[in-house]
């Protein structure tokens, strides 16, 4: 994941932040559009795997 950036989305949340997610495989959305390596996900929307890479 690359470095945080801020939401300005009308409906974000005050100091929402949004990450670059990148997929194992690439990934069409649900209009079958794509293939996308990554996404943009808010940082409300995300969560540490337990035995991940980020866990102690």
């Amino acid at each position: 994941m690359g470095a945080p950036e801020p939401n300005l989305h009308a409906q974000a949340l005050d100091g929402e932040l949004m990450y670059w997610v990148p997929f194992d495989a690439p990934q069409r959305d649900s209009c079958g559009d794509g293939p996308y390596r990554k996404a943009q996900i808010r940082d409300r929307c995300l969560r540490v795997e337990p035995g991940g890479p980020d866990t102690p």
